[in-house]
């Protein structure tokens, strides 16, 4: 049995979850409301106020496809219940930030600003640097896996480089620092 895909998914108050016909998962909750299609052959059970998936067989097809739904139905759950959130670092000279309604405007080093158009599940706060501290860009939403993929494009835009550790880096983030060319000549 696989270690996630057996544990039940409980329902915390004010979340209710249905199986439509198509195995079809509809979470909804005081957030927001999810949708996600499960694989035919995954049976999702409903007992009260908790959510059991189960498998067939266990072909290894059925054991990954296990575990994969029953981590995607909690974090449906999760995410209409309490929401997700992310924190990204601009670190370098003049790096900022600025939100305007669902606009980032992005200030990265490049000649041009860039203009980032959020998707409307996502709020973002974008705190101004004090001195000496990088800015901090705040992205909340109910959706773990859109949150997670706009997270990664605005990285995309400015990687943290390995040098100086320059670009955008989620806060907490080790990164892999090199030795610059002066510790390889010796």
């Amino acid at each position: 049995m696989s270690r996630i895909g057996k544990l039940p998914v409980n329902l915390p108050a004010g979340v209710t979850i249905k199986v439509e016909p198509g195995n079809v998962v509809k979470v909804k909750g005081p957030l927001g409301e999810l949708t996600q299609k499960v694989d035919p052959d995954i049976t999702v059970a409903i007992e009260g106020s908790v959510v059991t998936v189960s498998r067939p067989t266990d072909q290894p097809r059925h054991r990954s496809l296990h575990g994969l739904y029953r981590a995607l139905i909690n974090n449906m759950v999760v995410g209409v219940s309490t929401g997700y959130t992310t924190k990204q670092e601009l670190v370098g000279v003049g790096f900022r930030a600025e939100v305007k309604g669902q606009i980032i405007e992005l200030s990265l080093g490049y000649s041009h600003d860039i203009h980032f158009l959020l998707p409307d599940e996502i709020k973002a706060t974008a705190e101004v640097a004090k001195k000496g501290a990088n800015p901090v860009l705040t992205m909340k939403s109910y959706d773990k896996q859109l949150l997670g993929m706009v997270a990664a494009k605005i990285r995309s835009l400015r990687k943290p480089e390995p040098y100086k550790g320059k670009g955008i880096k989620f806060v907490g983030e080790q990164l892999r620092r090199k030795a610059g060319k002066s510790a390889s000549a010796k």
